[in-house]
């Protein structure tokens, strides 16, 4: 009996912690929406942020704080600004100046910078007569400045320039392909791609491994293949550099699920890492597929289509069309943690993979759920990927990432 109490509670406190929020817009006030379609915090602010490692940043009285998942502010509104927490670390405006708050509100004094960045897998860039180096969320200096540009940090690895030149290193600030390339991609399995003068190859272990042909070569994402183009052709190329798909289609986009997106005269379709089409191409634009095995198609709008083809979801919506998110993450136009924001006759709403709206509820905005929940904070460790930034003299914070977006009412 105790056992069984004892893993119910379990249960229970794992349920809390995986609790994800959604910022939605309702009658001209932002409230958040859980996945069982009601609102955990009523619709209320004027202005507000998502939910990013169990705070949002509010605004109260013209000025800005934190909240819980509960609503409960956490960090008063003493503040002119406020942006995310990320590593245990969020910036805020104090009057004129931005400075470095921890979770409990608390000034974090930082080591000089002519500006600051937003906190990224534990560490933040510092910049100092124009060069950049990495500090970490206990404001220690983890790599002095060095680098005329560091992008932002995506699960551990970013690249950076020096003297016009591109290489990558992890967030102890080690360098894992020496800065000396025209152009870099991303980290992925020991491997990037890389132009060299005119020439595009593979950077694996130190070795530059050109790749016959490439005219250009985009990241590799979640599966070994990535699709690369040869005489305005798009193929497929391993990561030894070697073409398993030929260039023969007009445009193509990542594996997922072992299927790709490609395109054929006018029409999208999906192939195998064969080669082989298993969806034939009838479709005016189509997107990767997302984990739970469902990929958005359009026609005169987006729909979506299991692994089989078969359409699970007509296609009469719109769906997210974030430039800013598309920067940064795949997949953002396609089902996400379960469900996919999608927008019908000027409303915004999530679909679940059975095809109905969560909670029949359809909002004048809606934002990607976010965690509600604490999440443990890495002292600046590594861990696996990259994207961009760096190089404005303002002394402002750096623009948000991902989907932590900011609603205003006007």
């Amino acid at each position: 009996m105790k056992k069984s109490l004892v893993f119910l509670l379990l249960s229970c406190i794992q349920f809390v912690n995986s609790q994800e929020l959604a910022l939605v817009k309702k009658n001209a006030k932002i409230g958040y929406l859980s996945k069982d379609g009601s609102f955990k915090i009523e619709p209320q602010y004027k202005s507000a942020r998502s939910f990013s490692e169990g705070l949002a940043a509010v605004e109260n009285g013209g000025k800005w704080g934190f909240i819980d998942a509960k609503g409960s502010w956490v960090i008063p509104a003493d503040f002119k600004d406020a942006k995310d927490f990320n590593s245990g670390i969020a910036v805020v405006q104090k009057d004129k100046d931005w400075v470095y708050i921890n979770t409990k509100g608390e000034i974090q004094k930082a080591p000089a910078s002519e500006k600051l960045f937003d906190f990224n897998d534990g560490v933040a860039f510092i910049r100092q007569n124009n060069k950049v180096g990495l500090i970490n969320n206990k404001m220690g200096v983890v790599l002095e400045p060095k680098y005329d540009q560091i992008k932002p940090f995506e699960n551990g690895y970013a690249r950076v320039e020096l003297n016009k030149n591109w290489g990558i290193i992890d967030t102890n600030g080690k360098e894992l392909v020496e800065p000396i390339y025209a152009e870099v991609g991303n980290y992925f399995k020991g491997t990037t791609w890389a132009r060299k003068d005119k020439t595009f190859g593979l950077v694996s272990g130190g070795k530059f491994i050109p790749v016959d042909g490439a005219e250009k070569i985009w990241d590799f994402e979640t599966q070994d293949l990535t699709y690369a183009k040869k005489n305005g052709k798009i193929g497929y190329i391993d990561l030894k550099g070697n073409w398993v798909i030929l260039p023969i289609y007009d445009k193509g986009k990542a594996f997922s699920k072992n299927l790709a997106p490609v395109l054929v005269g006018k029409k999208w379709g999906f192939i195998n890492p064969q080669g082989k089409f298993v969806i034939e191409p009838t479709y005016n634009d189509a997107e990767v597929f997302s984990t739970n095995g469902l990929a958005p198609v359009k026609e005169s709008n987006w729909g979506f289509i299991n692994e089989s083809g078969k359409l699970v979801i007509p296609t009469q919506y719109g769906i997210t069309t974030n430039a800013i998110i598309a920067m940064f993450t795949q997949q953002d136009k396609g089902f996400i943690g379960g469900v996919a924001r999608v927008k019908n006759e000027g409303k915004w709403g999530f679909l679940k993979p059975d095809g109905t709206v969560l909670a029949n509820q359809w909002f004048e905005n809606a934002e990607l759920f976010s965690k509600s929940a604490e999440k443990p904070q890495p002292a600046a460790a590594p861990a696996e990927k990259p994207k961009e930034e760096t190089k404005s003299v303002a002394k402002k914070p750096a623009a948000k990432k991902r989907n932590n977006i900011y609603l205003q009412i006007n």
